[in-house]
């Protein structure tokens, strides 16, 4: 508790600062040094080294050189700089000549991983604009904000600059310039600046801001309010200049005031005091020593700003300014403006005449310096006259009535400005610098003073640092002695700014914390800035000190509470001389509190030190005892008691045998037989192994002091347990009774040793429980034993007096039970939650039993709504048990995995009607279970035969596989059996539907998912749920992506790229292609659904996807929910949500799913295709509306051309899909070709959805089959092509198109083949001409496959033959290729 100094931020780059402001000499003393080196070329090096002590030590290459010039270069440059600080500290400006360095705050990480704050360089520049001007003084002023919500950080900072030019100007952190001012043609000496402070004392008053700028014969002042209001204007100015790219108008210029100060030699500093008031005596003693004997005296004294300034000749000089007696000057405002006005106009007018001024004359006329005005004369009141002493600088004190000043004789003076003398000296001191600082009182100390009532005190200290010495010393006020002094080397800055944040006042104020630092010193060596902290209690006089003395005692305390290897007697007689020694009841207070606190320090000792405070307080005077401490101890006392003694009980080694209360337990075996089967098998899956820390587990002991920390005497001398964090309520739990619950204490001692304690038996019960859930897994290792010692202890505690009321009325609920059955209801615990409703059942049902005092009801077992809660919260629990027996089941290697879901009554009947289905829905997803198998299993509710069928399918291997699914379906089962209503298939489907589609939703990359949600989709029975989830899905999942997708290949006009798709769609092409596949089959849900609902609408049927519906008018599902699960309240389930949607408008779901069936064909194909472009106005106009809304759409006869691009695109699929499904194993042996899968490029169903495509989009359906026709046979699957001929109806054109393919077949055997026979030509040569000639001009290269047997050939001219009319104009070719077919038959 003594004077510190502590770093709050450090200086990064300072080389780079010194090197950019130090540069030319640098340059010079480098070309001085190469100079020398040329005209004398001696070995200087021996001595050169002597000669110089560090200041040209550039050139040396060692890393010792270089680290000795860091700091010995760094040590004098930074006092030739200018150097101010914002009182923030989060600016620093470093000023030399004409250039200026602005650093400003950062936040870092340091090697540890600690933020700390760091000024690194932000600004570089030159801040003179005339020649030969340089900076001579500067100063950061932070401007409030102005916004409501502001606490007391500035909003930006000024940055104020005096130049020897008479010049001020006022930049922003970046360097921009917003104003300059010529305010006197002198080098401005020195900046200084007063902010508005709190008045401490009523009497106090209320000082205004200003700005004073001191020359060497004047003082300028500029008023707070309006610098502060022309800043901000100015910088609004220069940021709407930037953004728009304009110039910044020149501001106008500010009001001042102007003083010329006489009398005075030499003045080098200045300080303004602000506005004071004079007594009335003093105003009648000043009038008579003027005016004489007979001098008259006004009412009411003047008002005067007092300034002193230092130098020579006096030196030091007080100044008095009567308010009012010198008007701010602004007459070359109108000057300006008029200079202004003239000027535009001279310029129109020459342009107007043609004269044209000069260039040079413009820029004479700009820099043309404005008329300074002339300053008021103000002569000196009084002075400090001593002729040899000159002064060197002025510190003013925050409170305005002390000042500090240096001189050239290495004094320091402190003067008393109130009286204008002198008050103390200090001598030794030369080049010395001071600042102030001012501490309040600790909020802690005002407490315990008689003075609490009065406003908290502050204390003044001197800060001196003396460089010569390197030494900063704490002086306290007026004449106190030096509390602090640090050895801080020689070459730093003491910077003190003295005022704070500008353009604050008394209202917005209110409830600020302004961050800012008093005193910074600044070691360029190290690049710290360090501030001082001075504690009030320093300033108190010496028979105030009993206070320090005491504060020493508690720091010795804490030094030996700290160290670990302390015994345990010397830690005891040290912490009891120590608390008996100190006086302070505060101090004396926290010392017992660091000591009952301490982790090191064992039982004994804390209940002797203790004991024997108590002892001591106890012995003296009452009316001197602080109540406070004396409560403290003996409650104290009593609590570490209290922990002994359960401590023992718990360590004793005989054990009671509970033989009483055993026949309320009666049944209790059939219960816990009844739900044995389930707990066993839960009990299984908690207990899989898993990572826990030592000092988590909940068998390590409770330390005391945790103990202490939890628990509280009450004024009334009972003690009440803290609730606070679960595991400190769960290691509290634990110390009192798990070896109760374990049966290694003894249940009745620790009881009455708690019941006596005095804490409340509602708190013991709900630590009992917290105790009971949380150690399930041993619970359920040995649980007859448990569950008797539960019940016994439940029962001792019911019977403490305030347990259970003695009015309660059995008809009514008991507030005592109620506690036990909310505990359990929020439980995640399932088995233990279950065990302990059953024990408290048994014990309510008995406590009510022998309440019941007539006969009538002796005989007869009392009814009451306590033991219906009991039922219906014991169903409960066993529902919830199976369910999140379920819910444990682990998922398969490779399944998606996640935690498993914890359920509790409370989280299940919060979760609204569909939170049983949604719970099992993701245990569901989370297994990876397909949908097919989910159907088999919960058929399996209803018939069970088709177990042994896979059984004997399945054979050997896999048993352990085969059994653990046997396991799981059968939990599932029991399950579903559980909750008949809530997962009844439907529900089950709809939300596992659901479940994937949002997990999709997360992760568009798994087709799989969004296939598996319309799987389940398509198992729901209901057409009403079907519909209703169908439109969800579109609505809230589907319609954003479909949209985006068909736009993109709108786009692109093929199938897009991948990254295309990632970017536009957010997943992968081949997604993509999945996802129209599953939005093809969302739609025709839709359409078939709204089919069986409207009967009169007729679905596409071109998809073997669903079972038959029937047509019959279908009645919407009734909702309901188990009978204990009736209260269950929460968001509405998916079901009853799909039942809310309106009806689709079947005509727009079609057009949906048109356009969805284009997009899947054309990427499945890669076609090139503007999907949309096949789609009339009226078409492109319905797409991506809202499915429940009537579109116009296209009706009538649609447009040629769109019917010649649709008709291409479908035959462009089908040469797609006829080139995918070739074979040439299947095609070239002629036999039948294997069976085609159900889905992707090769599905079967392709030429069928092409057709009923076709119907849809008016394109003739004949073309489309003779199209499938040739392309088969071109592709050489001849049997295909035969199936499909038979449907065509124009057989006339189709038998012209196969006559060219055949003859490209036969000129390829025989003209281009590679292994051209002589029978073949010989063959050729007999063919008639024009046969031969019509070969020839065959092109076989039009042929995907041209080496077709022959005997397929055959086949298909026998076809034509039977096709083509004998009428027909080509009927005799075909005869002709007949007979040639047949003669190469014969010869091959």
């Amino acid at each position: 508790m003594s004077c510190s100094l502590l770093e709050f931020c450090r200086l990064q780059e300072l080389k780079t600062v010194r090197d950019y402001l130090f540069q030319r000499q640098k340059s010079e003393r480098v070309e001085e040094t190469n100079q020398t080196e040329n005209e004398l070329s001696w070995d200087t090096s021996d001595w050169e080294s002597a000669w110089d002590s560090g200041d040209n030590k550039e050139e040396a290459t060692s890393a010792t050189t270089v680290e000795e010039e860091a700091t010995g270069q760094s040590g004098p440059w930074l006092q030739d700089c200018i150097v101010s600080l914002s009182p923030c500290s989060d600016l620093l400006v470093v000023a030399r000549e004409h250039k200026a360095v602005f650093l400003s705050a950062k936040w870092r990480s340091d090697d540890s991983g600690r933020e700390e704050m760091t000024l690194s360089v932000s600004w570089t520049g030159t801040l003179t604009t005339d020649e030969g001007e340089c900076v001579s003084s500067s100063i950061c002023i932070p401007l409030a904000s102005q916004k409501r919500s502001s606490t007391g950080r500035p909003d930006w900072t000024c940055v104020v600059v005096g130049f020897t030019s008479g010049y001020v100007r006022f930049y922003t952190e970046n360097g921009v310039l917003l104003l300059a001012q010529l305010l006197h043609e002198d080098p401005v000496l020195r900046l200084k600046c007063r902010t508005y402070e709190i008045p401490r004392h009523p009497g106090v008053s209320e000082q205004h801001e200003e700005l004073s700028i001191l020359y060497p014969a004047a003082l300028v002042t500029i008023d707070g309010f309006s610098l502060f209001q022309s800043l901000r204007a100015c910088r609004n100015q220069v940021a709407r200049a930037a953004a728009a790219g304009s110039d910044v108008i020149q501001p106008p210029p500010l009001a001042y005031k102007k003083w010329g100060l006489q009398d005075m030699d030499a003045i080098v500093d200045h300080s303004s005091v602000g506005i004071m008031t004079l007594c009335v005596f003093d105003q009648m003693k000043n009038a008579s020593i003027l005016g004489g004997f007979t001098a008259s005296v006004k009412g009411s004294p003047p008002a005067m700003s007092q300034y002193v300034t230092v130098g020579g000749g006096p030196y030091t000089g007080f100044y008095f300014a009567v308010e009012g007696s010198s008007q701010p000057l602004l007459s070359h405002v109108a000057l300006a403006v008029a200079s202004k006005l003239t000027s535009a106009l001279f310029s129109a007018a020459s342009g107007w005449l043609g004269w044209n001024k000069n260039k040079n004359e413009e820029e004479a006329v700009q820099k043309q310096k404005p008329k300074v005005e002339p300053a008021t004369p103000l002569g000196i009141r009084f002075g400090l006259p001593d002729s040899r002493r000159h002064g060197e600088s002025i510190c003013l004190s925050p409170c305005n009535t002390l000042a500090g000043v240096t001189d050239d004789f290495g004094r320091v003076s402190l003067l008393d400005l109130a009286r204008g003398i002198s008050i103390r000296m200090w001598k030794g001191y030369r080049d010395a610098q001071l600042a102030w600082l001012q501490v309040p009182e600790e909020r802690g100390d005002r407490e315990f003073s008689p003075s609490a009532s009065l406003p908290r005190r502050h204390a003044l200290f001197l800060v001196i640092y003396a460089p010569r010495r390197g030494i900063l010393e704490v002086w306290g006020m007026q004449h106190g002695p030096r509390v602090g002094a640090f050895t801080v080397g020689k070459h730093c800055r003491l910077l003190y700014a003295g005022y704070r944040l500008m353009g604050v006042n008394s209202v917005t104020s209110q409830g600020w914390q302004l961050h800012t630092q008093q005193v910074c010193l600044l070691d360029p060596i190290t690049g710290a800035l360090r501030t001082v902290n001075v504690p009030f209690h320093l300033a108190l006089s010496d028979k105030k000190s009993e206070r320090a003395k005491d504060l020493h005692l508690l720091k010795r305390l804490t030094t030996i509470l700290r160290s670990r290897e302390v015994e345990p007697g010397i830690l005891e007689s040290e912490a009891k001389s120590v608390l008996l020694d100190i006086k302070h009841p505060a101090i004396k207070k926290q010392a017992l509190e660091s000591l009952l606190s301490n982790k090191n320090a064992p039982v004994s000792c804390l209940t002797n030190v203790t004991c024997a405070l108590y002892d001591t307080l106890k012995q003296q005077d009452p009316e001197e005892v602080d109540t406070a401490l004396l409560q403290l101890c003996s409650s104290q006392l009593k609590l570490l008691r209290l922990y002994a003694d359960i401590q023992n009980l718990n360590s004793a080694a005989d054990v009671e045998a509970c033989s009483e209360n055993q026949e309320s337990l009666e049944g209790i075996e059939d219960e816990l037989a009844r739900v044995g089967p389930t707990l066993q098998c839960y009990a299984q899956l908690t207990l899989r192994p898993s990572v826990s820390f030592a000092q988590d587990s909940p068998d390590s002991p409770l330390p005391a002091q945790a103990f202490l920390s939890q628990m509280e005497c009450t004024e009334d001398g009972e003690l009440r347990v803290i609730r606070g964090s679960e595991t400190e309520w769960n290691q509290l739990g634990n110390f009192m009774f798990w070896g109760c619950l374990c049966g290694k204490s003894q249940l009745h001692k620790v009881c009455d040793t708690l019941q006596q304690a005095g804490i409340s038996p509602q708190q013991l019960l709900s630590l009992l429980l917290s105790v009971w859930l949380q150690r399930e897994k041993e619970v359920l290792q040995k649980t007859e034993e448990t569950v008797r010692n539960l019940h016994t202890l439940l029962v001792a505690l019911s019977n403490i007096k305030g347990a259970v009321e003695d009015s309660w009325d059995p008809q009514s609920i008991s507030p005592w039970w109620q506690q036990v059955r909310c505990t359990c209801v929020q439980s995640h615990n399932a088995a233990a939650a279950l065990l302990a409703a059953l024990v408290a059942h048994r014990a309510a049902k008995a406590c009510i039993t022998s309440r019941a005092d007539s006969k009538l009801q002796s005989e007869w077992e009392a009814v009451s709504l306590e033991l219906e809660q009991w039922v219906v919260c014991v169903r409960q629990l066993e529902d919830v048990l199976v369910l999140q027996t379920l819910l444990l089941v682990p998922p398969p290697q490779g399944a998606a995995g996640g935690a498993a879901a914890q359920s509790s009554i409370k989280t299940l009947l919060e979760g609204g009607t569909g939170g049983i289905a949604d719970s099992v829905s993701k245990w569901v997803f989370r297994h990876n279970l397909a949908p097919e198998r989910l159907k088999e299993i919960l058929q399996k509710r209803e018939d069970k035969e088709a177990d042994d069928t896979r059984e004997q399918k399945a054979g050997e291997e896999g048993k352990e596989q085969q059994e653990d699914d046997k396991r799981t379906a059968e939990l599932l089962v029991a399950v579903c059996q559980r909750f008949p209503h809530s997962l009844s298939p439907d529900l089950l489907f709809a939300h596992c539907c659901w479940e994937y589609v949002v997990q999709w939703n997360k992760d568009p990359e798994e087709s799989r998912y969004l296939c598996w949600a319309v799987e389940h989709l398509k198992l729901v029975s209901s057409p009403h749920i079907q519909l209703g989830i169908s439109t969800m899905m579109w609505n809230t999942f589907i319609v954003k992506r479909f949209s985006a997708a068909a736009f993109l290949v709108e786009k692109v006009g093929k199938a897009p790229k991948d990254r295309l798709c990632r970017r536009d769609v957010g997943m992968g092409d081949k997604a993509m292609t999945f996802f129209l596949s599953c939005c093809v089959q969302l739609l025709q849900i839709l359409m078939e659904v709204t089919g069986v609902l409207v009967k009169n609408q007729c679905p596409l049927s071109f998809i073997n996807y669903y079972a038959d519906s029937a047509v019959e008018e279908v009645p919407a599902p009734e909702l309901s929910v188990e009978e204990a699960w009736c209260s269950a309240e929460g968001p509405a389930s998916i079901a009853e949500l799909a039942l809310e949607q309106r009806g689709v408008h079947y005509p727009l779901v079609q057009h949906h799913c048109l356009l969805a069936s284009l997009l899947h064909a054309a990427l499945t194909f890669s076609l090139k295709v503007k999907p949309l472009s096949l789609f009339d106005s009226k078409g492109k106009n319905a797409f991506f509306r809202d499915l429940t809304t009537i579109q116009l759409m296209p009706s009538g006869d649609m447009d040629p051309g769109l019917v010649s691009l649709r008709q291409e695109f479908l035959l462009r699929v089908l040469t797609g899909w006829v080139q995918a499904i070739d074979d040439p194993s299947s095609s070239a042996s002629g036999t039948r070709s294997p069976p085609l899968p159900s889905n992707g490029p090769r599905a079967d169903w392709w030429p069928s959805l092409c057709l009923e495509l076709s119907s849809l989009l008016q394109v003739n359906p004949d073309i489309v089959r003779r199209h499938l026709v040739c392309e088969l046979y071109n592709q050489g699957l001849d049997l295909r092509a035969e199936e499909v001929m038979l449907e065509v109806e124009d057989k006339d054109v189709l038998g012209s198109q196969l006559l060219v393919l055949t003859g490209q077949r036969l000129s390829y055997s025989l003209l281009h083949s590679q292994s051209q026979t002589q029978a073949a030509m010989e063959l050729l040569a007999r063919l008639p001409p024009t046969l031969c000639t019509w070969l020839k001009a065959m092109d076989p290269s039009e042929l995907r496959c041209p080496l077709v047997p022959l005997s397929q050939t055959s086949r298909l001219v026998s076809r034509l033959i039977e096709i083509l009319p004998e009428n027909h104009a080509q009927y005799s070719l075909a005869l002709h290729l007949l007979e040639a077919v047949e003669a190469l038959t014969t010869e091959d």
